[in-house]
């Protein structure tokens, strides 16, 4: 199920063994970024088999790129990591893309063109999204959507388990559905983004191992300021700050783990864990943090301060 297979030969690795689609429409990734994956709605329904859900970590910025490029909002979109991608376009006159997630500047073969919204791209022209400059993660739609293989119901990369594309590397290519346009776009003169977290307040319900943890460290859960952390990523959002301390030693035999657990390691700092996390775990959970608040995570860069709030 894994098509990492030499990750080398992209149309078949990437696709799936299908190629181009039918179609014959596509992208090429001229630079492939930090951390560029594809992402749909994810493959729920899968944890019983020790699969993650995988898809895209800020779901409100992956279904809006979605409409503005007149797609389903589960289309497959290809998700950034910092520092931006850039792609052409082939098989068709032009193609619509749409840029959202983290702010960036957004050229087509180094001219300016918009952000948050339809851009015509003509076949052979380079699209780029540059480094952020708000926020972590980009999303890029295209109209028709991006249609690798499926595997397990989603198109989605899992980091963790390896199923769905692997993480793209340059001169990788992608087939695309559609006609080149989606259903022409959706026509929109200005479209509120969510904007990156300067804080990240993060509704927190305790349990199911509260009780392993002293009154001291749950206060201090509830009251310190921890921030984000560099060893962040699609598996978990690591925070910096003062260590939870336990009531007892010892520790679990492996249990269901939900997205948004609070895992807590030896070392005492709280883990969120997010889209690609594992199904199962050892380490206490002291609390879960509520779904609704997990999008904001994904935009949180690095040093941002992270509040743990009762939900």
């Amino acid at each position: 199920m894994n098509r990492r297979a030499g990750e080398g030969e992209v149309a078949g690795r990437a696709a799936g063994g299908g190629g181009v689609g039918g179609t014959g429409r596509r992208i090429e990734v001229v630079r492939a970024g930090a951390l560029t994956t594809v992402q749909d709605a994810g493959r729920r329904g899968w944890a019983h088999l020790g699969v993650p859900r995988a898809g895209a970590l800020d779901g409100p910025a992956r279904i809006l790129a979605n409409r503005l490029a007149g797609n389903p909002p589960d289309a497959a979109v290809l998700e950034t990591t910092l520092t931006g991608c850039a792609v052409r376009p082939a098989g068709a006159p032009y193609t619509v893309v749409v840029v959202g997630g983290a702010v960036c500047r957004v050229t087509v073969d180094g001219r300016p063109a918009a952000w948050g919204a339809p851009v015509r791209v003509p076949e052979g022209s380079v699209l780029e999204a540059g480094p952020a400059l708000r926020g972590l993660r980009g999303y890029l739609a295209f109209g028709g959507g991006l249609v690798p293989e499926r595997v397990l119901g989603s198109r989605s990369a899992d980091l963790l388990s390896g199923l769905g594309p692997p993480v793209l590397r340059d001169g990788d290519v992608l087939p695309l559905g559609g006609d080149g346009g989606g259903r022409g776009g959706c026509p929109a003169d200005a479209v509120p983004w969510p904007g990156a977290p300067a804080e990240l307040v993060l509704p927190l319900w305790p349990g199911p191992r509260h009780a392993w943890f002293t009154p001291a460290a749950l206060h201090t859960l509830t009251t310190a300021v921890y921030r984000v952390s560099a060893q962040s990523n699609r598996i978990g959002l690591r925070t910096e700050g003062p260590p939870l301390e336990r009531s007892r030693s010892g520790e679990l035999p492996s249990e269901g783990m939900v997205l948004g657990a609070v895992q807590v390691p030896p070392d005492g700092r709280p883990v969120v864990f997010l889209n690609d996390h594992p199904t199962t775990g050892g380490y206490p959970v002291v609390g879960v943090v509520a779904a609704s608040a997990l999008p904001a995570a994904a935009q949180a860069v690095p040093g941002t301060p992270v509040r743990f709030v009762a939900a």
